[in-house]
């Protein structure tokens, strides 16, 4: 999977999705994370990541996360967030949201007539929108991906 770089901000860097590539990688199946089960069968198949994690290729962007403020949600620096500007924003949703000329990645909190975005770190505080602010959910984040 070959990313091209869209954009470098303060707190993303924005990937294009390059769906045309296929690289088909080994895939074992079932991994047991409890008892080990010596009755399943080790199959070896293949996984296209892009098959697998883009669902719609033209509305689907990467992003490469800068700064800490979602790691509380396992979201941490240098992870790559997998982007789906096709799907409708709801609550507890992690979202690329684009507020007052910068990109941020939070959680979206809707209450009652208040819309908030959530960091996932007691260091930053949550950002109520309001009216005057210029801001749009950019997209919706479907997978993230990062180094154990």
């Amino acid at each position: 999977m070959k990313l091209t770089l869209i954009k470098s901000e303060k707190d993303l860097s924005f990937y294009s999705a390059d769906t045309e590539s296929s690289l088909k990688l080994p895939f074992v199946g079932k991994v047991s994370a409890g008892f080990p089960s010596p009755a399943e069968e080790y199959t070896e198949l293949s996984l296209d990541l892009n098959q697998s994690l883009v669902k719609n290729p033209s509305s689907t962007f990467y992003a490469r996360v800068k700064g800490s403020s979602m790691i509380d949600a396992g979201i941490k620096e240098g992870d790559i967030l997998v982007i789906d500007r096709s799907l409708e924003p709801s609550n507890g949703k992690k979202a690329v949201c684009y507020i007052d000329g910068e990109f941020t990645l939070k959680t979206i909190k809707k209450e009652k007539q208040k819309l908030w975005l959530l960091p996932a770190n007691p260091d930053y505080k949550p950002i109520e929108i309001k009216e005057e602010n210029d801001f749009v959910i950019w997209g919706i984040v479907t997978y993230v991906i990062h180094k154990m």
